[in-house]
């Protein structure tokens, strides 16, 4: 959401239901190594371009002025054109479609919203179930015996799931400078203790060095931290304009278990201009966040390399270079 977290939207007991829809575009098109751009890529036509649209929609009952509860499901498209995927010779598209992981969440205000109207914060916990397939598959072309196609999984970047049950953790926090002054800050955790989850990744079709644990698909934390300041004019009123800082990426390695497997583990830090409008009980909002920093950071795999080679080794990954998102509260 594009301006920081208010006071919960409830009817005189405490109460009420919201409804949120949230819309989310990227083109992924860049690739990094650390920070640095590879852009002989580009000049190449080898890049790997991901379009993602997901289609976030949740539902959160209010059961008093401090305490309540969510439950959320994505419906995710993605479309992945590589060269690479297809034995090298020929652009070919791949693609997936449907419901991604349930997320169900149980929140609290830590500050009694009625007496702290000037500052407060809201715990989240929850639990991520795995019910986007992680398993999805489409028809790769040139890499089948004689070069026909192959039904093969998609890559890890365009799967509908992670194959894992993970661990929520959410803080959501404002500060009100004026009337029409204040500062947000939210924070997103998801811990996933999974392993690896079994769907094959092919690399090693590509290089006896990726004959590991990377031939499986890795089941990565997850995170995205945001803060920033909201402005609402008073010649229009309902409507806030904000801007901020976003830092959303996988780590290389997870907080419970083990990390194996195939990953590409990097963040990227962003300002976010965003803007919100409130119309009786609809909040709209939409935010922007355009790329400062992208960062491919080294994976279990590239920090045991480095050792064995004795100079540091890191992988690629491909980067937006902005998010389109955009969406509505419906409070009842």
């Amino acid at each position: 959401m594009a301006c920081s977290v208010d006071h919960p939207t409830t009817d005189a007991n405490g109460k009420g239901w919201q409804l949120n829809a949230s819309y989310r575009y990227f083109k992924s098109f860049r690739h990094f190594k650390g920070r640095t751009e590879q852009l002989e890529r580009l000049e190449k036509n080898t890049e790997v371009i991901n379009w993602s649209h997901s289609l976030d929609l949740s539902i959160a009952r209010q059961f008093n002025h401090r305490w309540s509860a969510s439950i959320g499901l994505p419906l995710l498209k993605n479309d992945r054109s590589s060269l690479y995927e297809h034995g090298l010779t020929e652009r070919h598209t791949s693609s997936s479609g449907g419901i991604g992981d349930l997320r169900i969440m149980a929140n609290r205000w830590m500050l009694d919203p009625a007496k702290s109207k000037k500052i407060n914060f809201q715990l989240g916990l929850g639990i991520k179930l795995p019910t986007g397939n992680y398993r999805a598959k489409d028809e790769f072309q040139n890499v089948g015996p004689e070069g026909k196609p192959e039904e093969r999984f998609v890559d890890q970047s365009i799967q509908l799931g992670d194959g894992g049950v993970g661990g929520l953790l959410t803080v959501d926090a404002y500060f009100n400078l004026s009337r029409q002054f204040s500062l947000y800050g939210n924070l997103f955790y998801l811990s996933n203790p999974r392993n690896t989850n079994g769907t094959r990744t092919y690399l090693e079709t590509l290089s006896a060095k990726y004959a590991d644990d990377r031939r499986y698909m890795s089941v990565p934390d997850q995170y995205m931290t945001r803060i920033g300041a909201n402005y609402s004019p008073n010649f229009i009123h309902g409507m806030s304009v904000g801007a901020g800082f976003r830092i959303e990426g996988l780590p290389s390695s997870d907080l419970i278990g083990k990390s194996e497997g195939w990953r590409r583990p990097g963040y990227i830090f962003s300002l976010e201009p965003g803007v919100s409008y409130k119309i009786r009980k609809v909040n709209f909002y939409a935010s922007v966040p355009v790329a400062l920093q992208r960062n491919r950071v080294q994976s279990v795999q590239d920090k045991k390399e480095t050792e064995k080679v004795g100079h540091k080794v890191v992988g690629d990954a491909a980067f937006a270079d902005y998010t389109i998102n955009f969406g509505a509260i419906f409070n009842f």
